[in-house]
């Protein structure tokens, strides 16, 4: 897949993925960007290793159900996250 098509990926499935997932998340574009890119390979490889059970490094494609295994990856890539950035302020 072109650096087109992922922006393009990454872009629809970050912004979805933050207006689903509750609370607030920070970062502007670009944030959002990289984390559907990273959603991208994330639900990719955990659809190949549920598919096949294999863990391989893939990203899901530019197609309906790649970008609803990408939003899924971005939900997981916010809540991993939310994991380690966790604040202690009350």
């Amino acid at each position: 897949m072109n650096i087109v098509a992922w922006v393009v990926l990454g872009l629809i499935a970050g912004a979805i993925a933050k207006a689903i997932y509750p609370g607030h998340q920070g970062g502007g574009i670009l944030a959002t960007i990289i984390l559907g890119i990273v959603g991208a390979f994330i639900g990719g490889s955990l659809g190949v290793f549920f598919a096949t059970g294999k863990l391989l490094l893939t990203s899901a494609s530019f197609s309906i159900p790649g970008i609803l295994v990408a939003v899924l990856g971005a939900i997981v890539a916010i809540f991993l996250w939310n994991l380690i950035n966790r604040s202690s302020a009350v």
